[in-house]
């Protein structure tokens, strides 16, 4: 129902707009106290770039930081990545994930992050703690921030957003009678758009997910995912369609899916029925991390990379490291 009253199929956000004026109302004043100095934040002593959107649920910003994160370590740089961590709940914050955390702790996306580049991953209500408890153990060039486009307690050096590509703004509308945390206008003042899939626009970025090649929960097996043969999808991820369809044109033949909402935590009974005659049950990766202790032979999960033919996004952050370590040194002499 809800996907009907985002995308404008349905007139009953119109039941729903009071409350986007004033979600709406709340967040402009925000944003405007912070800009005027009414409200404080802080400053990081190394660049901070946010990757982050305008709209809820899933857009495809976390490939976007696995993506950025690995390119600025293929140069040389010292990157960490600092989040929210939804859905962790952490007896203290800032947390530094190692490998033994869990996403029941520090929430799926910042453990995913942390296995799958390898870098200092820290989580906190307040970013800004999160920055400084990794400034304090590492030393590093740079901090990408997972989502937090609107958590401006924290300065920002450089803003991407990701944008699905299909869905794009839905109808326009304020959280909750449309989908949007800010208006489109806020793109004017951002430095990058990348957009999911779909057609871009002018002056943005065009991003693909690719991945073929499924493995084994259980096992670590490795196996194009047209090999699975008959199987069975589920995601709990902000629009599940997407990988159902993205299974679909990859060849997979689904003979069901199962979406769950985002963040959700899994039993292994509740996944066990989705699969009576032992079909391979392919996953995210991003429900295969709270998934991976009672894996079982036939769960499958298939990681996805960010693809992008237009480097400029990469360009400009590594020219931004690049000068705000040459002017520390300068400063140095």
């Amino acid at each position: 129902m809800i996907e009907r009253i985002w995308s404008g199929k349905s007139w009953c956000y119109l039941l729903l707009l009071p409350f986007s004026w004033l979600y709406g109302a709340i967040s402009l004043f925000r944003r405007f106290a912070y800009k005027q100095g009414w409200l404080s934040s802080w400053k990081s002593p190394v660049p901070v770039v946010v990757v982050g959107n305008l709209t809820a649920g899933g857009n495809g910003k976390t490939p976007v930081v696995i993506w950025l994160v690995e390119q600025l370590k293929a140069q040389g740089f010292k990157p960490a990545v600092v989040s929210r961590g939804y859905g962790g709940k952490s007896d203290q914050y800032p947390l530094l994930l190692s490998p033994e955390t869990q996403p029941a702790v520090a929430g799926d996306e910042p453990v995913l992050i942390y296995h799958r580049t390898g870098v200092p991953v820290a989580v906190a209500p307040s970013r800004s703690d999160a920055v400084k408890a990794l400034l304090a153990q590492y030393d590093l060039d740079i901090i990408i921030t997972d989502d937090g486009l609107q958590h401006y307690a924290l300065q920002r050096d450089y803003e991407i957003v990701v944008i699905d590509g299909q869905r794009r703004f839905g109808n326009g509308w304020w959280l909750p009678a449309g989908p949007m945390r800010e208006r489109a206008h806020r793109l004017d003042s951002v430095n990058a758009v990348i957009v999911n899939g779909g057609d871009c626009q002018a002056n943005e970025i065009a991003m693909s997910l690719e991945g073929e090649i499924a493995v084994n929960l259980k096992t670590g097996e490795k196996k194009a995912i047209t090999e699975l043969g008959n199987a069975v999808a589920m995601a709990g991820i902000g629009h599940p369609p997407r990988f159902f369809n993205s299974l679909q044109d990859k060849g997979v033949r689904l003979i069901a899916t199962k979406a769950f909402n985002d963040h959700s935590e899994y039993t292994l009974q509740e996944l066990q029925i989705l699969t009576p005659h032992q079909e391979p049950l392919i996953m995210t990766e991003k429900d295969a991390v709270k998934c991976q202790h009672f894996a079982q032979n036939n769960w499958w999960y298939l990681p996805v990379s960010a693809v992008l033919k237009d480097l400029s996004v990469l360009n400009q952050v590594s020219q931004l490291v690049t000068t705000r370590k040459k002017l520390v040194y300068d400063l140095k002499q």
